[in-house]
Parts: structure tokens; sequence; C-alpha cells
């Protein structure tokens, strides 16, 4: 399965928040944001922290992907 983080991204634009204020006021580096915005995992922790800060649940900030298979069954 693959991570999407563009529910996040879409909440911050809607709460007029900045990825650095965001960074700041939960305690975590920049360096997630770089790794979010590629699809990569990240702790739950981190996970925790940011939901903490926007008042919102996982299923607010991301969605699993399932990858698709490349036998051509569906």
């Amino acid at each position: 399965m693959k991570v999407s983080y563009n529910r996040l991204f879409k909440l911050l634009i809607d709460k007029q928040l900045k990825k650095g204020e965001l960074c700041r006021k939960a305690g975590i580096s920049i360096n997630v944001f770089a790794k979010m915005g590629k699809g990569q995992n990240i702790t739950v922790d981190v996970l925790a922290k940011i939901c903490t800060v926007l008042d919102c649940t996982f299923d607010d900030i991301m969605e699993l992907i399932p990858e698709q298979s490349g036998s051509g069954e569906r």
C-alpha cells in the first residue's frame, strides 16, 4: 500500500497554516514534510503530533492507496 498525505496539505491550506508553522507547533522537523511529499512512511508519533495541533484524526491527514498489481486482474 502507498500512503498519500494530500489530505494534510489540503487541510493546511483550508486552515491557512504554513508547513513551517505546523512543524514549530508540533515540534517536528521540516524534513518530515519532505518525506510526506514523497509519499514515504513516517512514524505514528509524528502523525499524532500533527493531529493534536490540527485537532483532527489520521483519516483527516492521510489516505492509504492500494498498489495496483501488474497481472491485469481486477
